[in-house]
Protein backbone atom coordinates (compact mmCIF):
# COMPACT_ATOMS: atom_id res chain seq x y z
CA UNK A 1 0.00 0.00 0.00
CA UNK A 2 1.40 3.36 -1.05
CA UNK A 3 1.37 6.19 1.51
CA UNK A 4 0.69 9.65 0.09
CA UNK A 5 0.76 13.26 1.30
CA UNK A 6 -1.19 16.08 -0.37
CA UNK A 7 -0.07 19.72 -0.19
CA UNK A 8 -2.40 22.40 -1.56
CA UNK A 9 -3.44 25.79 -0.22
CA UNK A 10 -7.04 25.23 -1.42
CA UNK A 11 -9.11 22.92 0.85
CA UNK A 12 -11.46 22.13 -2.03
CA UNK A 13 -8.55 20.93 -4.15
CA UNK A 14 -7.44 18.61 -1.35
CA UNK A 15 -10.99 17.30 -1.00
CA UNK A 16 -11.25 16.71 -4.73
CA UNK A 17 -7.96 14.81 -4.99
CA UNK A 18 -8.75 12.85 -1.83
CA UNK A 19 -12.06 11.78 -3.36
CA UNK A 20 -10.33 10.72 -6.58
CA UNK A 21 -7.74 8.75 -4.63
CA UNK A 22 -10.50 6.93 -2.74
CA UNK A 23 -11.21 5.13 -6.03
CA UNK A 24 -7.82 3.45 -5.56
CA UNK A 25 -8.08 2.71 -1.83
CA UNK A 26 -6.56 -0.76 -2.26
CA UNK A 27 -3.42 0.75 -3.78
CA UNK A 28 -2.85 4.10 -2.06
CA UNK A 29 -3.79 5.75 1.23
CA UNK A 30 -3.53 9.37 2.36
CA UNK A 31 -1.18 9.69 5.31
CA UNK A 32 -1.65 13.46 5.73
CA UNK A 33 -2.81 16.65 3.99
CA UNK A 34 -1.48 20.19 4.40
CA UNK A 35 -2.54 23.72 3.48
CA UNK A 36 0.72 25.17 4.80
CA UNK A 37 3.99 24.08 3.14
CA UNK A 38 6.06 24.79 6.28
CA UNK A 39 3.96 22.29 8.26
CA UNK A 40 4.44 19.74 5.51
CA UNK A 41 8.23 20.19 5.65
CA UNK A 42 8.20 19.38 9.37
CA UNK A 43 6.08 16.29 8.76
CA UNK A 44 8.25 14.97 5.92
CA UNK A 45 11.41 15.45 7.98
CA UNK A 46 10.28 12.72 10.41
CA UNK A 47 7.85 10.56 8.42
CA UNK A 48 8.40 8.20 5.50
CA UNK A 49 6.01 8.31 2.56
CA UNK A 50 5.87 6.90 -0.99
CA UNK A 51 4.30 9.77 -2.89
CA UNK A 52 3.81 13.53 -2.60
CA UNK A 53 1.05 15.35 -4.50
CA UNK A 54 2.26 18.94 -4.60
CA UNK A 55 0.45 22.06 -5.77
CA UNK A 56 2.55 24.71 -7.53
CA UNK A 57 0.61 27.95 -7.01
CA UNK A 58 0.66 28.61 -3.25
CA UNK A 59 0.88 32.07 -1.68
CA UNK A 60 3.45 31.46 1.10
CA UNK A 61 5.80 29.16 -0.84
CA UNK A 62 5.41 27.79 -4.35
CA UNK A 63 5.89 24.11 -5.12
CA UNK A 64 9.37 24.48 -6.61
CA UNK A 65 10.57 26.47 -3.60
CA UNK A 66 9.14 23.70 -1.42
CA UNK A 67 11.11 21.03 -3.28
CA UNK A 68 14.33 23.01 -2.85
CA UNK A 69 13.82 23.04 0.94
CA UNK A 70 13.43 19.27 1.31
CA UNK A 71 16.34 17.73 3.19
CA UNK A 72 15.66 14.30 1.65
CA UNK A 73 13.46 13.26 -1.23
CA UNK A 74 13.24 9.47 -1.23
CA UNK A 75 9.67 9.48 -2.53
CA UNK A 76 7.88 10.11 -5.82
CA UNK A 77 6.77 13.70 -6.49
CA UNK A 78 3.64 14.43 -8.52
CA UNK A 79 2.93 18.06 -9.40
CA UNK A 80 -0.72 19.15 -9.38
CA UNK A 81 -1.54 22.38 -11.20
CA UNK A 82 -4.18 24.16 -13.26
CA UNK A 83 -1.52 25.55 -15.59
CA UNK A 84 0.01 23.60 -18.46
CA UNK A 85 3.19 25.68 -18.64
CA UNK A 86 4.57 24.13 -15.44
CA UNK A 87 4.85 20.66 -16.97
CA UNK A 88 8.44 20.90 -18.25
CA UNK A 89 9.71 22.67 -15.15
CA UNK A 90 8.01 20.01 -12.99
CA UNK A 91 9.85 17.22 -14.75
CA UNK A 92 13.15 19.11 -14.55
CA UNK A 93 12.64 19.25 -10.78
CA UNK A 94 12.58 15.43 -10.71
CA UNK A 95 8.82 15.08 -10.48
CA UNK A 96 7.79 11.74 -11.98
CA UNK A 97 4.51 13.17 -13.33
CA UNK A 98 2.15 16.12 -13.28
CA UNK A 99 -1.65 16.27 -13.09
CA UNK A 100 -3.77 19.08 -14.49
CA UNK A 101 -6.67 20.29 -12.35
CA UNK A 102 -9.44 19.25 -12.33
CA UNK A 103 -7.82 15.85 -12.00
CA UNK A 104 -9.10 13.11 -14.28
CA UNK A 105 -9.51 9.56 -12.88
CA UNK A 106 -7.78 7.93 -15.85
CA UNK A 107 -4.81 10.31 -15.54
CA UNK A 108 -4.59 9.56 -11.83
CA UNK A 109 -4.59 5.82 -12.51
CA UNK A 110 -1.62 6.23 -14.87
CA UNK A 111 0.19 8.36 -12.28
CA UNK A 112 -0.28 5.75 -9.54
CA UNK A 113 1.21 3.14 -11.89
CA UNK A 114 4.24 5.42 -12.40
CA UNK A 115 4.63 5.85 -8.63
CA UNK A 116 4.67 2.07 -8.18
CA UNK A 117 7.38 1.67 -10.84
CA UNK A 118 9.39 4.53 -9.32
CA UNK A 119 9.29 2.97 -5.86
CA UNK A 120 10.23 -0.47 -7.18
CA UNK A 121 13.27 0.98 -8.95
CA UNK A 122 14.23 2.88 -5.80
CA UNK A 123 14.00 -0.25 -3.65
CA UNK A 124 16.13 -2.26 -6.07
CA UNK A 125 18.69 0.55 -6.32
CA UNK A 126 18.86 0.92 -2.53
CA UNK A 127 19.33 -2.84 -2.09
CA UNK A 128 22.24 -2.82 -4.55
CA UNK A 129 23.82 0.19 -2.85
CA UNK A 130 23.48 -1.46 0.59
CA UNK A 131 25.28 -4.57 -0.66
CA UNK A 132 28.06 -2.48 -2.19
CA UNK A 133 28.36 -0.31 0.91
CA UNK A 134 28.63 -3.42 3.10
CA UNK A 135 31.34 -4.68 0.78
CA UNK A 136 33.22 -1.40 1.13
CA UNK A 137 32.94 -1.58 4.92
CA UNK A 138 34.98 -4.78 4.84
CA UNK A 139 37.81 -3.21 2.92
CA UNK A 140 40.90 -1.91 4.69
CA UNK A 141 40.44 1.48 3.00
CA UNK A 142 36.84 2.60 3.01
CA UNK A 143 35.62 4.19 -0.17
CA UNK A 144 32.46 6.26 -0.43
CA UNK A 145 29.75 5.22 -2.89
CA UNK A 146 27.99 7.85 -4.99
CA UNK A 147 25.24 7.52 -7.57
CA UNK A 148 25.48 9.67 -10.71
CA UNK A 149 24.39 9.39 -14.34
CA UNK A 150 22.81 5.99 -13.78
CA UNK A 151 25.93 4.41 -12.30
CA UNK A 152 27.69 3.98 -8.96
CA UNK A 153 31.10 5.57 -8.41
CA UNK A 154 33.52 4.48 -5.68
CA UNK A 155 35.88 7.15 -4.42
CA UNK A 156 38.74 7.11 -1.97
CA UNK A 157 38.30 10.13 0.32
CA UNK A 158 41.96 10.95 -0.30
CA UNK A 159 41.15 11.47 -4.00
CA UNK A 160 38.81 14.36 -3.19
CA UNK A 161 40.20 17.88 -3.14
CA UNK A 162 37.00 19.77 -2.39
CA UNK A 163 33.22 19.74 -2.83
CA UNK A 164 31.08 22.66 -4.04
CA UNK A 165 27.37 23.04 -3.36
CA UNK A 166 24.66 24.06 -5.81
CA UNK A 167 21.44 23.66 -3.83
CA UNK A 168 20.28 20.05 -4.10
CA UNK A 169 23.30 19.22 -6.26
CA UNK A 170 27.00 18.97 -5.38
CA UNK A 171 30.15 18.87 -7.50
CA UNK A 172 33.10 16.82 -6.30
CA UNK A 173 36.54 17.91 -7.52
CA UNK A 174 39.22 15.22 -7.52
CA UNK A 175 43.03 15.28 -7.64
CA UNK A 176 43.05 14.53 -11.37
CA UNK A 177 40.79 17.56 -12.04
CA UNK A 178 37.68 15.49 -12.65
CA UNK A 179 34.29 16.97 -11.75
CA UNK A 180 31.59 14.59 -10.48
CA UNK A 181 28.09 16.04 -10.18
CA UNK A 182 25.73 14.20 -7.81
CA UNK A 183 22.15 14.83 -6.69
CA UNK A 184 23.04 15.05 -3.02
CA UNK A 185 23.28 18.07 -0.78
CA UNK A 186 26.77 18.92 0.38
CA UNK A 187 26.01 18.05 4.01
CA UNK A 188 25.01 14.52 2.96
CA UNK A 189 28.34 13.95 1.21
CA UNK A 190 30.26 15.57 4.08
CA UNK A 191 28.66 13.09 6.51
CA UNK A 192 30.17 10.19 4.49
CA UNK A 193 33.71 11.53 4.79
CA UNK A 194 36.26 11.45 7.65
CA UNK A 195 35.37 14.46 9.78
CA UNK A 196 38.95 14.98 10.94
CA UNK A 197 40.09 15.46 7.34
CA UNK A 198 37.15 17.16 5.59
CA UNK A 199 36.05 20.55 6.86
CA UNK A 200 33.08 22.67 5.83
CA UNK A 201 34.95 25.91 5.41
CA UNK A 202 32.03 27.79 3.90
CA UNK A 203 28.30 27.17 3.46
CA UNK A 204 29.02 26.20 -0.16
CA UNK A 205 32.33 24.35 0.23
CA UNK A 206 33.86 21.35 1.99
CA UNK A 207 37.65 21.00 1.63
CA UNK A 208 40.17 18.25 2.21
CA UNK A 209 42.46 19.75 4.85
CA UNK A 210 45.36 17.66 3.56
CA UNK A 211 45.14 19.52 0.24
CA UNK A 212 45.54 23.04 1.67
CA UNK A 213 48.63 24.78 0.28
CA UNK A 214 48.18 28.39 1.44
CA UNK A 215 45.91 30.59 3.50
CA UNK A 216 45.55 34.18 2.29
CA UNK A 217 44.72 36.07 5.48
CA UNK A 218 43.97 39.41 3.83
CA UNK A 219 41.68 37.99 1.19
CA UNK A 220 40.14 35.30 3.40
CA UNK A 221 40.83 32.43 0.98
CA UNK A 222 42.60 29.09 1.08
CA UNK A 223 44.57 27.88 -1.93
CA UNK A 224 44.45 24.14 -2.53
CA UNK A 225 47.06 21.92 -4.20
CA UNK A 226 45.17 22.14 -7.51
CA UNK A 227 45.38 25.98 -7.18
CA UNK A 228 41.64 26.42 -6.57
CA UNK A 229 40.89 29.38 -4.29
CA UNK A 230 38.14 28.66 -1.77
CA UNK A 231 36.58 31.39 0.43
CA UNK A 232 36.73 30.99 4.19
CA UNK A 233 33.52 31.91 5.99
CA UNK A 234 34.04 34.43 8.80
CA UNK A 235 32.21 32.15 11.21
CA UNK A 236 34.54 29.26 10.28
CA UNK A 237 37.86 31.13 10.31
CA UNK A 238 38.87 30.43 13.90
CA UNK A 239 37.83 26.77 13.77
CA UNK A 240 39.71 26.34 10.48
CA UNK A 241 42.94 27.80 11.84
CA UNK A 242 42.67 25.55 14.92
CA UNK A 243 42.83 22.55 12.59
CA UNK A 244 46.46 23.42 11.94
Amino acid sequence: MLKAVIIDDEPKAIQGLSWELSNFENEISIAATFNEPEEALKYLAVNEIDCLFLDIEMPTMDGFQFLSKLTTKNFAVVITTAYNEYAIKALKNEAIDYLLKPIDTDDLEETIAKVKKHNLRSINSNDIEKVLLNFNDKQTTKKITLSTDGKLIFLEPSEITFIASDGNYSTIFTDDNKKIVVTKKIKEIHSLLPQNVFFRIHNSYVINLNKVKEYLKTDGYVVLENNHKIPVSRSKKTEFLEKF
